[in-house]
Formats: structure tokens, sequence, C-alpha cells
């Protein structure tokens, strides 16, 4: 199998984009990508999107978008893991690369998600139908039964998991493509609407619109197209049960677990050597478990740590630098996707007032549903 390399990147401004259509984001993402590895041309292309039909009437993704970029007659598959779906779609174009099947391999994932009329009910699209979603629940339903699960366990306070949102809006100050770049204190999470307890509006990411693209290469040729190439080191992928009662352990993530392990093995590094992630914090008690998961903390520790400013700069590793989900914005296809960029520019030292001190080893964690699925990836600086 090939080496694999990350070559050019592209990304819209997240939030509410009235003015543009969702082919306009993704084309706008795409053409970025392919501009700055000085491409014109590509062998595939791979798009990312968790449920265009219901937000915006349109599927048939692939042959949109191939035709909307000017890349007609490309092989083009649409990608669907719920909110992985752009990082399950950057798997596939890695494998891509890795068999020898293409060269230049496009992967975007784009959302539109202000079009839809009943935003609650697309994303409820990816919980259970008949048990879940039938009987009422929401995914703010199913995270706040993990937050009470965890919060009972392990003694969680109502001020450790603010903590979360806290760090990733210091975080999002620095990112121009932040939907939401503001700070919050710890009154505002507290004194938020809330949701379902014990998760406030401040605890959720929110709804955005939004596209991220990315081209990848062989390692071997990356510096034909970029100066800088990362390189994608390692690659897992696992699923769970879809239904959050079939959990064997509502503080758990199995599927998280299992990723990364995988990615880890692949690549041959362990969590101690990471120096930073993006990490799947659609909801705050997303965060502390998903850490835990990934081995960044001990179990039941993470949100102690993270309040005494342990996953923030000058502690154990960073994560989220790029603000989250939850001040950057989750436009669901998107989403994993854009993980890897941010991952990219600071493995590039491009992450300008956000940058990660002498970064060279990130990973990226995006999920779907309330753990139903979860793809990490670990990505390498091979310069300097």
């Amino acid at each position: 199998m090939r080496e694999v390399a990350i070559v050019g990147v592209g990304l819209t401004k997240f939030g509410e984009l009235w003015s543009q259509s969702l082919r306009d984001i993704f084309a706008e993402a795409a053409l970025a990508a392919m501009a700055d590895a000085k491409i014109d041309k590509i062998d595939s292309l791979y798009v990312g999107a968790m449920s265009g039909g219901l937000y915006n009437y349109q599927e048939h993704l692939a042959s949109l978008m191939a035709d909307y970029i000017g890349q007609q007659g490309v092989p083009a598959a649409r990608v669907e893991s719920a909110c992985s779906s752009g990082s399950q779609a950057v798997r596939m174009g890695y494998y891509e690369i890795a068999s020898g099947a293409s060269d230049i391999v496009l992967v975007g994932g784009v959302e539109k998600m202000w079009d839809a009329d009943d935003g609650t009910f697309v994303l409820g699209t990816a919980a259970d139908q008949e048990y879940e979603a039938y009987n009422g629940v929401t995914f703010p339903g199913l995270y706040a039964m993990m937050a009470n699960a965890y919060m009972h366990r392990y003694g969680l306070t109502r001020e450790q998991l603010a903590a979360v949102p806290i760090k990733n809006h210091k975080h999002s100050v620095h990112n121009p493509y932040a939907q939401y770049p503001f700070e919050i204190d710890l009154k505002g999470v507290l004194n938020s609407a809330p949701v379902a307890d014990p998760l406030r509006l401040m605890d959720c990411s929110p709804i955005t619109d939004g596209a991220a693209a990315i081209i990848l290469a062989p390692l071997e040729i990356a510096h034909k197209f970029t100066n800088n190439p990362i390189k994608i080191k390692g690659v897992g992928a696992a699923t769970g049960p879809i239904a959050l009662h079939d959990h064997k352990d509502l503080t758990r993530l199995d599927a998280v677990r299992l990723s990364a392990e995988r990615a880890y093995k692949a690549a041959g590094v362990t969590p101690n050597d990471i120096q930073f992630a993006e990490v799947h914090d659609c909801f705050s008690i997303a965060e502390i478990i998903v850490a835990e998961e990934l081995g960044f903390f001990e179990y039941g520790t993470a949100g102690k740590a993270i309040a005494e400013g342990q996953a923030t700069y000058g502690g154990k590793l960073v994560i989220n630098p790029s603000g989250g989900l939850k001040a950057k914005g989750h436009p669901v296809g998107a989403t994993g996707v854009a993980q890897l960029i941010e991952a990219t520019l600071q493995l590039q030292g491009r992450a300008g007032k956000r940058q990660v001190e002498n970064a060279k080893l990130g990973l990226t964690q995006n999920m779907g549903g309330s753990g139903g699925s979860s793809v990490v990836h670990i990505l390498e600086a091979i310069n300097g």
C-alpha cells in the first residue's frame, strides 16, 4: 500500500450562508482546495453529506458536484454515515490512493442545514427510528442521558461540564472560519436556556451551513503539489449500536475506542504521542467521553482534567484548537473534513494565533449519532 498525503485544503466560512446554495458552497471549498494544490484535474471525487435530500431536496450529489466544479467524467460517489460522513469520505479517498487506483482524489464534505423546515427531524434520522425517534427522543435527550449517567458514576460537576464549551469558544476567537468566534464564561453557560437536563444551550453544537475539501495524493509525489505535504499516518474506523439503549455502558463509546485503537496501531503511535486533537464535541459530555476513549485521560477523569486546563495550550495536549463543533460550527457532512483541515493547518504552521507550538502529530475523531460510527485519522508533519 502507498503512503498518502494531504496536499491541498479548502474551507468556507461556517454559519448561516443564506446567499449561497448547496452546490455553491461545495464548489467554493473544492476549488479552493484544488487551487491550494495547484491542480485543475482530479482522478476521483468523494462527497461526504448526511442528508442533502432532506435538508435541500437534492440527492445525486456525486454527479451534481463533479459537474459543478468542472470535473465531468470522473468517478464520484456520495458517502453517508450521519455526522461522520465527511471523515468516512476521507477514509474512502485514502484507500483509493493507497491502493494505487488513483493519484489525485478530491474529498469534500458539505451540508446546508439552515435550508430545512425541521432540522431536528433531519438530524433525528441518524438515530434509531423505531425505538428512539418514534418515542420522541432527540439527540440532546440522548446525550443528556449519557451526561446524567456519567455525573452519577464519576461525580462530574455542572461547572466541570461547562469547562468544555468555555475552552472551545476561547480557542475559536482566532479562527476566521468559525461560526461563533467569541468567548463565553461560566455564568453564560449555566444561565443559557435549558435543553435537556443537565444540558443547556451552550452545551450544544449549533445548526451550521458549510463545506470543506482536501486533495489527497501519494506521499511519494506529494511535493509536486505542495512544499509542505501532511502525511495521513493512520486511519481507524468502527461502528457501535445505533440505539443508545443497546450500549453496554452509557458512559462509554466503544466505537470511538475501537476506531482509535485501529488508528494508533496503523500509525505505530500511542495517545501520549498526540500533541493536539480535533474531536467530536457535538455536546459537552461528548468531548469528555471521547477524550477518555481516545486514551488521553483515564476513565472518569477527563471532565476534571479539562476544567484544570489540561486540554488547552500549556496542558497535556490541545483539544479542539479550532473551537470544535461547539464554536467553529457543525455542518454535519463537512465536519470530518474540516477537522482534517484544521489538523493540516496546525502541522503546516499555518494556524495563526491558535497555532499549537511545534506541532508534529495530530489526531481527528468524528462520529455519527450517539456513537453509532466513529472514524479516527492520525496526521504527521514530515518537513522540518
